[in-house]
C-alpha cells in the first residue's frame, strides 16, 4: 500500500491517478469549457462549418456545423467533456435541434460558476441558485409561449417559420423556403403520428439543391432484374430475408466423396429440386413481386419468373424494413405456411429515372402518409450535410406537432428568461443571488455569441435588447435581426422556434452544469496491462 502526499495510505492500485479538490474541479471546468468553445463558432445563422477527417481507411471527410455530429465524431479524454457530448446526443435524440446551443449554454454556466468558486462561494450554494433560477426561467419561457393549434392555417405558417429558422443555420439556408415547404408537407402527411420512419431521404448526386423534390409513396434504390416487367399494377409483395443462392452444403470443412460423376449429378439435381420446392412455396403465397434482402441466383429467379413472380434482389436492410412498414407487410424467412406470412400491398410499382440512376417507385402504398424526399446536390459531402440539416428540421417539426407551443427566436426567449432571473436575484438575499445573476449572464451569452459569429457588435446589440425587454410586458418580441445587423421584431421577421427545443436546452444545460460543479474528486483507473 503506497503513501499519498498528505501522509494517508492510498487504497488505489499503483498507476492510478487521483485528483482532489480544486485540481479536480479545475480539470472538469477546463475540459467542459474547451468542448463549448469548440462548437461555439458554429452557433447561429452565420455560424462556421468544421471539417472532420477520420484517421481510418480512406480518410473519410465530413463537412458540418451540426453540434451533435461534431461532438460524436471527436475523441474526448476529459470526463466532464464527455458529459457535454452526452447531453448534445440526448438533445439530438429528444428534439433534433439545439445541439450546439445546449453545449454552449452549459459551458457558459460553468464559466460563470468558476468565477464564483474563485470568490469562495460554495459549489452547493451555486447549484441551489442555479436551480431556483432555472425554475423561474422555465416559468418565464412558458408564459412567453404561444399556441395556434386551433387555427390550421396559422399553425401551418408557424411550422413553415420554424422550418425556415431551423434551416437558417444550415447548408440549406439559401434554399430554405423550398426545403421548409418540403419538410412541412412531409410532416403534415404523417397526420400527427410523428413516425419519421415513414419519411425516407434519398441522396442522388447531380443537379443542384433546388432540384430536390418530395415524392408520394416509397422509392427503393434498386432496379428490376433482367427480363422482368418494369411496371406492375395491383401488386402483392412478399418481403423476405432468405438465402436464394444454390443450397450447397455449407458446413465448414465438410467434404462429400463419390465414386462416379453420376453421383455428383444426383447431388446437383437434389440441390436444384430443393430450390425449386422453395420457389414453389414462395409462388404459393399468391404474390406477384418478391423482394429479398439477400442475393437471388439465376436459377431461382428463372423459376419465379416462369410462375409470374417478378423479383428484386439485395435490397438494403433499412430499405426492406421501411418498405415492410409502408406496404403493411412483414419480413419473412420461412415459406411453409402461406397463411402465416403477411403480404404487402401497393397499387403500382414502376421503374423511374432520377438523374442517370434507375430506381423503383411504389405508389399507392397501404400507409398513405409514406413519402420520399429525393435530395440532389453537387457532391456527396453537400448531400450528407443537406440530409442532416433536413432531418433536424423534420425532427423539430414533429416535436412541434406533438407540442404545438412556439416561442420567438433570435435571442428573444433568452432575454425574457434572463430578465426574469435578474428580477428574482434582486429579491433574493445571500450568496444565492450571485449564482442567479451568473445564470442570467450565461443566458445572455447565447445572443452575444450569435452576434459575434455574424461579425456584429454584440455589446451594443445585446444592451439594446436588454433595454427593449426591460420596457414592459412579457410578450416582448424583440430579438436579433442578423440580416440588418440590429434588433428587430421577431414576429414581423417570421423568426419562431419550437418551445420544446428551448425548454430542453434550458433543462439539459442546467443539469449538466450542476453535475460538473458537484465534482471534487477524479479517479482514473490503471490501464489494463496486456498479458505477455
Amino acid at each position: 500500500m503506497s503513501m499519498m502526499g498528505n501522509g494517508g495510505p492510498s487504497v488505489l492500485a499503483e498507476g492510478s491517478v487521483n485528483e482532489k479538490g480544486e485540481h479536480a474541479r479545475l480539470a472538469s471546468f477546463v475540459g467542459a469549457m474547451a468542448i463549448s468553445d469548440l462548437v461555439k463558432s458554429t452557433l447561429g445563422p452565420k455560424g462556421m462549418d468544421k471539417i472532420l477527417m477520420s484517421m481510418g481507411r480512406g480518410n473519410h471527410v465530413t463537412v458540418t456545423n451540426d453540434g451533435a455530429t461534431i461532438l460524436k465524431s471527436i475523441y474526448v479524454d476529459n470526463a466532464a467533456a464527455k458529459v457535454l457530448v452526452d447531453i448534445s446526443k440526448a438533445q439530438d435524440d429528444e428534439v433534433g435541434d439545439g445541439t450546439t446551443s445546449v453545449v454552449v449554454f452549459a459551458g457558459e454556466l460553468l464559466r460563470q460558476a468558476e468565477q464564483l468558486i474563485n470568490q469562495k462561494v460554495h459549489p452547493m450554494t451555486i447549484i441551489q441558485g442555479f436551480r431556483e433560477a432555472c425554475t423561474v426561467a422555465k416559468a418565464a419561457l412558458e408564459a412567453s409561449a404561444m399556441d395556434h393549434a386551433g387555427d390550421e392555417e396559422r399553425f401551418r405558417l408557424d411550422l413553415m417559420n420554424i422550418a425556415r429558422t431551423t434551416l437558417s443555420s444550415k447548408i440549406l439556408t439559401h434554399d430554405k423556403d423550398h426545403f421548409a415547404k418540403l419538410a412541412v408537407e412531409a410532416v403534415m402527411r404523417l397526420k400527427g403520428s410523428g413516425n419519421l420512419e415513414m419519411i425516407q431521404l434519398i441522396q442522388k448526386c447531380g443537379g443542384s439543391l433546388k432540384d430536390s423534390f418530395l415524392d408520394e409513396g416509397f422509392i427503393l434504390d434498386k432496379k428490376f432484374n433482367v427480363g422482368h416487367p418494369k411496371r406492375i399494377e395491383n401488386c402483392k409483395i412478399l418481403i423476405a430475408n432468405t438465402p436464394m443462392d444454390t443450397d450447397k452444403i455449407k458446413i465448414y470443412g465438410a467434404r462429400v466423396r463419390v465414386d462416379s460423376m453420376a453421383k455428383v449429378g444426383e447431388i446437383e439435381a437434389a440441390e436444384k429440386q430443393k430450390m425449386a420446392n422453395k420457389c414453389n412455396k414462395i409462388a404459393a403465397h399468391g404474390c406477384n413481386l418478391f423482394i429479398n434482402r439477400q442475393l437471388i441466383y439465376n436459377y431461382p429467379e428463372q423459376l419465379l419468373s416462369n410462375q409470374g413472380v417478378a423479383s428484386i434482389e439485395h435490397a438494403d436492410f433499412d430499405g426492406v424494413e421501411r418498405l415492410a412498414l409502408v406496404t403493411g407487410g412483414e419480413i419473412c424467412s420461412t415459406f411453409d405456411d402461406p397463411t402465416g406470412n403477411v403480404l404487402g400491398t401497393c397499387e403500382l410499382v414502376q421503374e423511374i429515372m432520377i438523374g442517370e440512376d434507375k430506381l423503383i417507385k411504389f405508389s399507392g402504398v397501404a400507409k398513405g402518409e409514406a413519402c420520399t424526399i429525393v435530395l440532389r446536390g453537387a457532391s456527396s459531402h453537400v448531400l450528407c450535410e443537406a440530409e442532416r440539416s433536413l432531418h433536424d428540421a423534420l425532427c423539430v417539426l414533429t416535436s412541434t406537432v406533438k407540442d404545438s407551443r412556439i416561442v420567438y427566436g433570435g435571442g428573444c426567449p433568452e432575454m425574457i428568461m434572463s430578465r426574469a432571473v435578474e428580477e428574482l436575484a434582486a429579491k433574493t438575499p445571500g450568496k444565492r443571488s450571485l449564482a442567479m445573476e451568473c445564470f442570467a449572464k450565461a443566458l445572455r451569452m447565447i445572443p452575444t455569441i450569435i452576434c459575434d459569429n455574424a461579425g456584429l457588435d454584440s455589446s451594443e446589440i445585446v444592451s439594446q435588447l436588454k433595454a427593449h425587454h426591460a420596457d414592459g410586458a412579457v410578450t416582448n418580441k424583440m430579438g436579433i435581426d442578423i440580416m440588418t445587423g440590429s434588433t428587430g421584431d421577431m414576429e414581423m421577421r417570421g423568426i419562431t422556434e419550437c418551445f420544446r427545443v428551448k425548454q430542453q436546452i434550458l433543462l439539459s444545460g442546467t443539469e449538466a452544469a450542476e453535475m460538473i460543479i458537484r465534482v471534487d474528486d477524479i479517479i482514473k483507473c490503471v490501464p489494463r496491462q496486456r498479458e505477455q
